[in-house]
């Protein structure tokens, strides 16, 4: 575990060591703020709640995670680093989980960073807290699973426009799998149970039934088995250049 946390310390202070980390910040912040109060049409609905500030969520992850999570592993590969770090006495998974956390991390950040939103909208009225917080808990569910997918893609080149590129297009993908404009292109040939399994894997379907205000155990098991399976494959895949 020691190992892990090393290498989360590592990455997540490489993150602040540049102005991306910074840059992101102010991004995050005020493009969530901007969706939500305009937008979103907060002051012309009437209702003091959050569900517009959490509406935006994964449209917003789907463009700053892969930009999050494109260094994690192309940026290694790129300068060199990665054949140093893997001959350190730790394990591939252990590299992997530490790279993740950190990125993970950053996200919560972000997300704290946000509360003024929580704060100003508990002034103005009074909105269903328990609603917000598990909003906010799968808020950063799905942000782990998309970095989970993102560094996994990271992980097969050195470019960190083309991880950006795929890991972006590979999030859609993900995120739109459970509507009809999707699902459409299957129920004309492919088996309902088939269907049934492309439209589970919608981030954006099991997102919604969080911030419906009750953290659902199947959520949960979706959102952290998306994350375990994804850095397995990243492990596997960096195992596999390892020894290429």
């Amino acid at each position: 575990m020691q190992n892990v946390l090393n290498i989360t310390r590592r990455e997540l202070v490489a993150y602040f060591s540049t102005p991306v980390a910074y840059v992101f910040l102010v991004i995050f912040v005020a493009a969530i703020g901007a969706f939500t109060f305009y937008l979103g049409s907060f002051f012309t609905r009437g209702q003091a709640d959050l569900q517009p500030f959490f509406n935006f969520h994964p449209w917003l992850y789907l463009f700053l995670i892969p930009a999050i999570g494109m260094r994690l592993w192309a940026e290694e590969r790129k300068s060199g680093t990665i054949e140093l770090l893997l001959t350190l006495p730790i394990s591939t998974f252990e590299v992997v989980l530490g790279k993740f956390l950190a990125a993970w991390l950053f996200t919560l950040i972000a997300l704290t960073l946000t509360f003024p939103i929580w704060i100003t909208v508990n002034v103005l009225g009074s909105p269903d807290n328990g609603v917000v917080v598990a909003s906010y808990i799968g808020s950063w569910l799905m942000a782990g699973a998309f970095i989970a997918l993102v560094a996994c893609l990271s992980a097969l080149t050195k470019n960190q426009v083309v991880a950006f590129i795929i890991g972006a297009a590979a999030s859609f993908i993900f995120l739109m799998s459970g509507l009809d404009i999707v699902l459409g292109a299957f129920r004309g040939w492919a088996p309902e149970f088939l269907v049934d399994i492309v439209a589970s894997l919608s981030f954006l379907t099991n997102f919604n039934q969080i911030t419906k205000g009750v953290i659902d155990l199947r959520e949960v098991i979706f959102f952290v088995s998306m994350i375990g399976i994804f850095l397995y494959i990243n492990t596997a895949i960096v195992d596999l250049k390892k020894t290429a």
